[in-house]
């Protein structure tokens, strides 16, 4: 099984999709953790690396952190006066280079409450993040500072094998 985690996505999302763990269900799961990755990896030339698990572990639990108090600010923002919110556009510079590593931090952006990933430059060098609450140019910098910091940091750890 060379595509091992796509697998075991595949089986546990058939299951969870459809409420069941019944035989029949638990074969479909079975073929399609086994089928589909096979079919499919003719269309995914690169595949990723993981190089640091614990690191990964350690974004996770840092994002799932962050998901929870971005969610009580953002419905604290909401909630009060509409004229405390100032959305902002602001250019993340990235010193990512693996794609896959860059589809995971516009992921992480656009998953936590209050920010979105809106565009990617040309030359993969800036990351466009829509921000819920940047009210100045000193809230900016310490949003592009938290992001390449708390997510690009650890990203580098696990994806690039030049990251130290």
């Amino acid at each position: 099984m060379k595509h091992l985690l796509l697998s075991l996505a595949l089986f546990v999302a058939w299951l969870t999709l459809n409420e069941s763990v019944s035989v029949g269900n638990l074969l479909l799961a079975t073929l399609f953790a086994i089928v589909l990755p096979w079919v499919t990896a003719r269309w995914r030339p690169e595949q990723p690396r993981i190089r640091r698990l614990g690191v990964a572990l350690r974004l996770g639990f840092t994002i799932l952190g962050d998901i929870v108090k971005s969610n009580i600010a953002v419905a604290r923002l909401i909630l009060g006066d509409e004229r405390r919110i100032t959305p902002r556009f602001v250019w993340v510079p990235l010193s990512l280079r693996d794609r896959h590593a860059i589809v995971t931090l516009a992921g992480i952006v656009t998953m936590t409450p209050g920010t979105l990933s809106a565009d990617l430059s040309d030359d993969h060098r800036h990351l466009l993040v829509h921000a819920f609450d940047v009210d100045d140019d000193a809230a900016q910098a310490a949003l592009i500072a938290d992001i390449q910091q708390r997510y690009e940091a650890p990203l580098r750890l696990i994806f690039e094998k030049d990251a130290t």
